[in-house]
């Protein structure tokens, strides 16, 4: 089985130099639709419930903007087990410096520790005005009025406390409380597993420029596992929402399949976590918001969370700026949907349920993660993945290059399910 399959999808994007701009965040305020009343004598008050890429980047944008802001991490040391690869157009965008990206290979894709980007997400974020509190969310008070205030109960230095807010922001992860609080739903989720492994310098040099995904059954059903390289170590993990239950039986497997490069390393951590595997049914509910991980911004085939976090975190506190013309007004269920949902929307799902056919038609077997390899050897097909990946929309194509592909997608799949039927009947 090629182990090529994620190479080849984004074998175009390991080709450009890396660029880290410094650029200052400005937000602009727009005057909103909202006929909602003016606040007296204070500004609105936000609560943003988690400090990954998705709360810090919603923080960022609120204290910038205007509006009082209280920014919840239950354990600011630690950071949501991750690969870490995040995509080029994010490190110009989201102003990340280069001195937080440990390797980026082929100086294309940055690969980063989630601890370092997290740490300084939200300190940038409580730079700009954000108050950060370190305590854990027990739960969430809804209001039987309109606007009255949603109260947060949270727990610090073992004593409870409850703090009144007006707008709620849920970027607490797959297993959101906030989600459970407003009744947004319930969503199918993969697990990830991973550990670090410390490997020698000689080891590591072989990782300098690379990163590497694998793919086929026996590493994971429906999904890929990876070697990503880290400064000096490597997290190597697998995924899967199908056979949650053997993901330590496909975690074996790709250490063996890896064993050559990574053996006689050191194991210095390891890791799960959920993945939720598609968008929620609610992701906005009265004056709250769901962002990141708790609203579902995961794309299938490619496992690409990072950026899609920031983003959406970026654009609810934007849309909340908007739409409370920069805290001074209340703001309301339509003016989230409208602000920040339909925006939303509009910019990536049709991306997401892109992603979403991709991963359902190429993952199931071998013999079409194979035809994947095949097809990826397009040019066409590269140029549009590469464009896709930088741009994060889906790349405006040749109508007659994008009958060919079409063509040729079902001339691999049917090649190499033909192939994959005379090798299972070899074994038998």
């Amino acid at each position: 089985m090629a182990s090529a399959t994620q190479a080849a999808i984004f074998g175009s994007l390991f080709a450009a130099p890396l660029h880290t701009k410094p650029r200052s965040v400005t937000i602009r305020i727009r005057a909103s639709k909202s006929s909602n009343p003016p606040i007296v004598g204070r500004k609105l008050r936000a609560a943003v419930i988690g400090a990954g890429p998705a709360g810090s980047s919603a923080a960022e944008a609120l204290a910038a903007g205007g509006v009082e802001c209280f920014l919840f991490e239950r354990s600011p040391s630690g950071a949501k087990p991750c690969g870490g690869a995040i995509p080029l157009c994010m490190l110009d965008e989201f102003d990340i410096p280069a001195r937080l990206i440990d390797r980026h290979p082929n100086e294309f894709i940055a690969m980063l520790r989630r601890e370092v980007l997290d740490s300084f997400l939200r300190d940038r974020a409580q730079s700009r005005g954000a108050s950060l509190i370190s305590g854990l969310v027990t739960s969430l008070e809804i209001p039987t009025s309109s606007h009255a205030p949603y109260v947060v109960h949270y727990t610090k230095d073992n004593a409870r406390h409850a703090l009144a807010v007006d707008v709620v922001i849920g970027a607490d992860g797959a297993n959101s409380r906030v989600a459970k609080s407003i009744k947004a739903g319930s969503y199918a989720c993969a697990i990830a597993f991973q550990e670090r492994i410390k490997l020698t310098d000689d080891k590591m040099e072989y990782y300098e420029d690379l990163a590497e995904m694998y793919v086929g059954n026996d590493v994971s059903p429906d999904f890929y596992a990876w070697v990503f390289p880290k400064c000096d170590h490597v997290a190597v993990g697998t995924g899967t929402v199908c056979s949650k239950q053997d993901i330590k039986v496909f975690q074996r497997a790709i250490r063996a399949r890896a064993n050559a490069k990574i053996s006689g390393g050191k194991v210095i951590k390891v890791e799960a976590h959920p993945i939720p595997e598609h968008p929620r049914p609610t992701r906005v509910r009265g004056r709250v918001a769901l962002i990141g991980d708790a609203a579902g911004y995961v794309t299938k085939c490619s496992g690409e969370g990072i950026y899609f976090a920031a983003k959406s975190g970026r654009m609810c506190g934007e849309a909340i700026i908007k739409a409370s013309e920069g805290g001074e007004r209340m703001i309301d269920e339509d003016d989230l949907k409208r602000e920040y949902l339909k925006e939303w929307d509009a910019k990536y799902i049709t991306t997401f349920r892109f992603l979403d056919l991709l991963q359902k038609v190429f993952y199931g077997s071998d013999a079409a993660r194979e035809a994947l390899v095949e097809l990826c050897g397009d040019e066409y097909v590269q140029r549009m993945t590469f464009e896709s990946y930088l741009y994060k929309k889906l790349a405006d194509g040749n109508r007659w290059e994008d009958a060919k592909m079409v063509f040729n997608t079902v001339g691999s799949l049917m090649r190499c399910n033909i192939l994959g039927k005379k090798m299972e009947g070899l074994k038998l």
